[in-house]
């Protein structure tokens, strides 16, 4: 299959378009600039010039493929409301390009979407209405017009060398605080996957995939937030500490909301309908590789 990436530059989009060529697809990913044209190149890939904002690149890259997987959206939690919305129309115009036919539109969206407090999320869940992100809705839309697009959630921490997403956010608030702390208890629970096995899966989505499917890329349904604060403790060589709900916010700033949910996810319907078996390892083993903290050692230093 020729198939259009967008966010192919990105941590996770690398490693589907790594995953494609090595499958034997062909891939055409989106680059709205020349490092990430000359990036794309030197992995095989062909380039489509483009942005999520022209819908224009977006329309002519889809209709010159045999399916789509999209990954791109504008991280700025600061105006998260146009990101939305861009992401909205950015999934509307990819669908529209497939169109009377059988090619397939993975779209990405995240467990956290699903979650209902204090239980395990399934792919049944349907996403939170009150969330302004509207991928799912989107999707579903397209599906009901008979396009075959479907949803590929996310868990909040998608690990692997290279990650700069909420673990080493964890990381750096650790360092700069001179404690790694949890919330409460630290029981509630944040599922998890590596970037390799996600890409595998986005892969399968692409290939078996039905209209309007929900897909969990979840390997752990649920690490302890207290294992992960006592991780980047022992390797920081800093105190592990509780922070009240009321603390949190200070220590944590935007993050804490997130950090301190219980967003445990399943993911055994998709192994079971897609046939996906993660293999690489769990987050709290890959916390344990050194390169979530080459940094860390150096920076610990300097601050005596």
């Amino acid at each position: 299959m020729r198939v259009f990436v967008t966010g192919a530059t990105g941590f996770i989009g690398t490693a589907i378009v790594r995953e494609l060529i090595d499958a034997g697809h062909q891939v055409l990913g989106l680059a709205r600039s020349d490092a990430a044209a000359k990036s794309l190149v030197a992995t095989g890939a062909d380039v489509h010039r483009g942005s999520l904002e022209d819908l224009e690149s977006l329309r002519s890259g889809a209709a010159a493929a045999d399916g789509v997987i999209h990954t791109a959206f504008i991280h700025d939690f600061s105006n998260y409301g146009p990101a939305a919305e861009a992401d909205r129309c950015a999934i509307e115009t990819l669908g529209g390009a497939l169109a009377g036919s059988d090619r397939p539109l993975i779209v990405t969206s995240g467990t956290l979407l699903a979650q209902r407090q204090g239980s395990l999320a399934t792919e049944k869940d349907a996403p939170n209405p009150n969330f302004p992100r509207k991928s799912e809705e989107a999707v579903l839309a397209l599906a009901a017009r008979g396009i075959r697009a479907s949803v590929l959630r996310l868990p909040p921490s998608v690990h692997g060398d290279g990650d700069h997403g909420f673990v080493p956010r964890l990381i750096s608030i650790a360092r700069e605080k001179g404690a790694s702390a949890f919330i409460g208890d630290g029981l509630n629970r944040w599922p998890a996957v590596h970037r390799l096995d996600a890409a595998h899966l986005y892969r399968l989505a692409l290939e078996k995939s039905s209209a309007g499917g929900r897909y969990h890329g979840v390997a752990d349904e649920g690490v302890p937030t207290r294992e992960i604060a006592e991780v980047i403790g022992r390797h920081m060589n800093v105190p592990v500490v509780s922070k009240s709900r009321d603390e949190a916010a200070d220590h944590f700033g935007w993050i804490a909301h997130f950090f301190g949910m219980d967003s445990a996810a399943s993911s055994a319907q998709t192994r079971e309908q897609l046939g996906w078996r993660p293999v690489r390892p769990g987050l709290i083993a890959d916390l344990n590789a050194e390169h979530y903290f080459e940094d860390t050692a150096e920076a610990v230093s300097l601050h005596g």
